[in-house]
């Protein structure tokens, strides 16, 4: 249960990559169930009234949830937070619940410490789900600071898509893929870029996403008289590969975060990485060793590292190889015998059941 790419956003990109590796695999057959699905005929028409959209979709999800997990052993939710929480994995849950299906809670949000203290109904469907996996050991320490337990499987980047190349010296061409939300900051990176340009007045920066803060950014961007910036909108899953291969750095600042796939793409495709500290980015960035940490909302911190990159090519080569290196370990090789292990376990406590419909290759070690 995830969003389909008609969201483009971490969920949906995560949940395509799981289900791209999965296919033909001998030990499991997965399919998504959209949280996002589109109706047909009368209720699409509905679809334009902005008013009735979430009904509308709920009136088609609720149905589609009850096919579908009738033919699965183990349900694998994706979860973000506040009211995505209610009207997708938590729909998601009670079903499974009722139907008799377990259920893995894939939780994803920078925002769970917010919406964890804030949703008690949060930490109780969580609380009953058989297992909770996160991206990050940030979000496992979220977790058990409210009683909640929670395992750690990192996000997949495709290595055979993100090709590496060493980049020496870097060329003053910056990257950044964060959705133009308030959480991202991109404002913060705008501001950062125009210190670089004042010593690097060829630099370029291309902002690839979109988002509700994309007119405020367009009006930041020209205030600032700012040159050699393009928002690129957003870019599908197979096309943004080739955005970090024509790019020598990347660079993001979000406020709130938590794994993000962004970062690993940057390492796979071999740019140093300047990002502030926020959320779980510092337990796949250290600083000075995989990249450059700095304080939240500081755009002279990250401008002075940028620098740093461009005017010590040796310190960038050093820290994107020790980034590439590290970044082997999110392949789908290594990524695959934990979900894996995970499906496998909790389908095992559910398998007497004479309700299921095994999927799962029961010879499977």
């Amino acid at each position: 249960m995830a969003p389909s790419l008609r969201i483009l956003g971490g969920q949906a990109v995560q949940a395509h990559r799981l289900l791209q590796a999965w296919a033909n695999d001998a030990d499991i057959e997965a399919w998504l169930v959209p949280v996002n699905p589109v109706p047909k005929g009368a209720l699409a028409r509905l679809l334009d009234f902005k008013f009735v959209r979430t009904a509308v979709t709920q009136l088609v999800y609720w149905p589609q949830l009850f096919r579908e997990l009738k033919r699965a052993d183990v349900v694998h939710v994706f979860s973000a937070s506040y009211t995505s929480f209610l009207l997708a994995p938590l729909p998601a849950i009670l079903m499974a619940r009722w139907i008799g299906r377990p259920v893995i809670l894939n939780y994803r949000s920078g925002e769970a410490p917010d919406h964890l203290k804030r949703s008690a109904i949060a930490r109780a469907a969580i609380a009953r789900v058989e297992r909770s996996i996160v991206p990050s050991r940030f979000l496992v320490d979220v977790f058990r600071s409210f009683g909640l337990n929670a395992v750690a499987v990192p996000n997949v980047v495709d290595l055979d898509r993100f090709k590496f190349r060493d980049r020496f010296p870097l060329r003053p061409r910056i990257l950044s893929t964060r959705n133009f939300d308030s959480l991202y900051n991109v404002a913060c990176t705008l501001r950062a870029f125009k210190r670089v340009q004042k010593s690097w007045p060829n630099a370029s920066l291309t902002l690839v996403g979109g988002g509700p803060l994309e007119k405020q950014l367009r009006a930041l961007a020209a205030e600032l008289q700012l040159g050699h910036v393009e928002f690129a909108g957003r870019v599908p899953p197979d096309k943004i590969a080739d955005y970090y291969a024509d790019h020598d750095i990347y660079v993001q600042s979000p406020n709130i975060d938590n794994m993000p796939t962004s970062i690993l793409e940057a390492y796979a495709s071999g740019l140093p990485v300047v990002s502030t500290e926020a959320g779980g980015v510092p337990a796949i960035l250290t600083d000075g060793e995989h990249g450059f940490l700095t304080p939240l909302d500081d755009d002279v911190a990250i401008a002075e590292r940028l620098l740093t990159l461009l005017e010590q090519p040796g310190v960038a080569r050093e820290v994107a190889q020790n980034a590439y290196a590290m970044c082997q370990a999110f392949s789908w090789q290594q990524v695959r015998e934990q979900w894996l292990s995970h499906y496998q376990q909790v389908w095992r406590t559910y398998e007497r059941q004479p309700t299921m419909r095994l999927r799962l290759n029961p010879g499977a070690k």
